[in-house]
């Protein structure tokens, strides 16, 4: 059996090398078909067909970006030691923003709370197209179990894949990310008239963040049933 494990080891190896080998990554999934998409949702707007362009979106995500594996790029983090992405071990609830964009009355306490509740278990991130000086002054309303993480376009050298992450789907978007940086899903933030309830705001926001926890966490739950089954 002792002279088996060096044989059963480089099997294994073998296989995770194949399966690194065939991950498709999210800006090749995107350049895929983003061009075919834009197109379509364009005429969508045009028309002020909401449903098709939600619809547009939704199979877009499903059927295209779903299950693809999140590229590694370069980012600076606020008060943080995290030089790129792949800097981050645990799954990864990232929301990609801008600093002009003006926030639901509910939609960062909402991700606030939620954060401070499974910030063990999820790196929260916020990642703001910007400078960091206009990064600083909106950073302050998020809590510190949130990092605050910003991309300059005109700075950052790993341009495609930035090119690809801030044109591609718009902002603000939300992508749920396993600890293997495959991409659980995607979603728009939930976006209500300025002068919604407060109330409302925030309990559709928290909806919508405890269900991308929970999806993330199931991922996970299958990660690990994954590696339980190969030991046995």
């Amino acid at each position: 059996m002792i002279r088996l494990i060096p044989i059963i080891l480089f099997l294994l190896s073998l296989s995770f090398v194949h399966a690194q080998d065939d991950k498709t990554y999210f800006s090749e999934a995107i350049g895929l078909n983003i061009k075919s998409y834009k197109k379509k949702v364009s005429d969508a707007y045009r028309y002020k067909d909401i449903e098709r362009a939600e619809f547009l979106f939704d199979s877009l995500v499903n059927h295209c970006l779903k299950g693809s594996y999140i590229d590694n790029f370069s980012i600076n983090c606020l008060n943080k030691n995290k030089n790129c992405f792949n800097d981050y071990e645990k799954p990864i609830f990232l929301l990609t923003y801008a600093s002009w964009c003006v926030p639901g009355k509910g939609e960062i306490p909402a991700l606030n709370e939620v954060s401070k509740k499974y910030k063990d278990q999820i790196d929260f991130i916020v990642l703001f197209w910007d400078k960091k000086s206009k990064v600083r002054k909106v950073a302050r309303e998020y809590n510190n179990s949130i990092d605050i993480v910003y991309v300059d376009e005109l700075e950052n050298r790993d341009a495609y894949i930035v090119k690809t992450m801030k044109h591609s789907l718009g902002f603000p978007t939300t992508f749920f990310i396993g600890s293997d940086k495959q991409i659980v899903d995607i979603s728009r933030t939930v976006i209500l008239p300025y002068n919604s309830p407060y109330e409302k705001s925030y309990t559709l926001n928290y909806q919508n963040v405890s269900e991308g926890v929970s999806q993330i966490l199931e991922h996970e739950e299958e990660l690990l049933n994954q590696v339980e089954f190969t030991i046995k």
